[in-house]
């Protein structure tokens, strides 16, 4: 009888407001937890990098209340954060790759301290440390970077770590290979974007910023008219930003981020709300129709996931408009941490190989 090795993997995943970790043996969750930071813990802080040590603790104190020791472990895997360009997969956390993410990161975002902290954690007992499908994982074909304007090329910055995981998941639910199919895939939560998979490589996105509007997020808005309000002088550079990024979107239009409210004043006979979440759809609905041209309408299956996927008539709304183009699975929440371990699982396994990170 073949006897199955046993690999316990942590993965660490802090957001702007938490920090998700998880416990698993193989393919199982052992134990999980989200750990909630309150604004008034966060405020002591002026930078991501200055919690470094907080957040750093609180995956420490997770484990002890779970009277698990760091020394039972194989690897830890945490989320990618703000470096340049990726290639997809794993990549071997290193001394070079704690240094851009805590001195240079390319942009401000609680994730960058991920890899640091499961560096630390790791070498203390020896085991590789990974980060597994970051954001910025990009591989983009030559003819999808064109942007019309030679200064702002398009980048690759979407729900990387989750999409490629659901990809996975519908190719296994077809029972085949995921590098044998053309799929879509729309991550609908905090901001929406959309990825087009072709033969196990992601080569079109339709980012937070050029696609649809969001709970949060502004998205795809007329450029033209978005100059002249930047240059009007009412408001400043950080109000601009907010307006596209945190206030922008359900929010700008309905006072409010939660589906689950404008569901409820639309049940209640709200036609505004009506209007504009089956808006929220509709441009969802576009981004796929968008990224189906890119293959010539050759997509084998579509999948919807995200927290927003949860909603029966979000995703209704969607699908009728898309399901033409290929069938329509929906995977609701977003699963991160189940992402980051089986990466990392296939890497310990020798299934894939792990990149060795060397941008300065």
């Amino acid at each position: 009888m073949i006897q199955t090795q046993i690999y316990k993997i942590l993965t660490i995943n802090p957001g702007s407001t938490s920090t998700k970790i998880a416990v698993f043996e193989n393919e199982v969750e052992i134990f999980s937890s989200s750990i909630e930071h309150s604004a008034a813990e966060l405020s002591k802080y002026k930078s991501v990098v200055e919690q470094y040590d907080f957040r750093k603790e609180a995956v420490l104190s997770f484990l002890e209340a779970n009277n698990f020791s760091v020394s039972e472990l194989s690897a830890i895997v945490a989320r990618g954060g703000s470096l340049p360009p990726l290639q997809g997969g794993a990549y071997r956390v290193n001394k070079k790759m704690v240094d851009r993410l805590i001195h240079r990161p390319s942009s401000e975002h609680a994730s960058n301290i991920a890899a640091p902290i499961a560096y630390e954690i790791a070498a203390s007992v020896g085991i590789p440390a990974y980060i597994y499908d970051a954001i910025t994982v990009d591989e983009l074909q030559p003819i999808a970077r064109i942007s019309g304007m030679p200064v702002l090329p398009r980048v690759s910055m979407v729900h990387t770590l989750n999409m490629r995981a659901v990809a996975r998941m519908t190719a296994a639910a077809y029972q085949k290979n995921y590098a044998d199919m053309n799929l879509i895939v729309a991550h609908m939560g905090g901001g929406i974007t959309a990825s087009l998979h072709q033969q196990g490589k992601m080569i079109d996105i339709v980012s937070d910023d050029e696609g649809p509007f969001s709970p949060e997020r502004a998205g795809r808005v007329p450029c033209r008219p978005l100059i002249d309000l930047c240059y009007a002088g009412e408001y400043d550079f950080q109000t601009m930003r907010k307006m596209l990024r945190g206030y922008g979107g359900l929010t700008a239009y309905l006072g409010t981020n939660s589906a689950i409210e404008v569901q409820e004043r639309i049940e209640n006979g709200d036609e505004e709300a009506a209007l504009i979440f089956e808006a929220m759809a509709y441009q969802i609905a576009k981004a796929i129709g968008e990224l189906a041209t890119v293959v010539k309408g050759k997509v084998d299956a579509i999948a919807l996931t995200g927290g927003l996927a949860h909603s029966k008539m979000l995703t209704g709304w969607v699908k009728e408009r898309v399901e033409f183009v290929a069938p329509v699975s929906i995977y609701p929440g977003e699963n991160e941490l189940e992402s980051l371990a089986l990466g990392g699982l296939r890497v310990l396994r020798g299934e894939e190989p792990a990149h060795e990170y060397d941008l300065a």
